[in-house]
């Protein structure tokens, strides 16, 4: 099942173990990548997204599955 597609830019949110974090994406993988030493699968119909907190300056690699598009 194809996910929701996001664009960078875009403002999204998703559960995490400390709760409900939002931030933007900044960058979209189409192919595997190599990210903080664990291999994440992605491909073009099924893409990662590399997304900076709001609060802080943490990035999270997630599929588009669990993000929410926010505004």
């Amino acid at each position: 099942m194809a996910s929701t597609r996001f664009k960078v830019g875009d403002h999204v949110g998703w559960n995490s173990e400390a709760g409900r974090v939002s931030g933007t994406i900044i960058k979209i993988h189409t192919a595997d990548f190599n990210y903080k030493g664990h291999m994440h699968r992605a491909t073009p119909a099924d893409p990662q997204y590399e997304i900076k907190s709001d609060k802080t300056d943490h990035v999270a690699a997630h599929k588009g599955a669990v993000l929410t598009r926010i505004g």
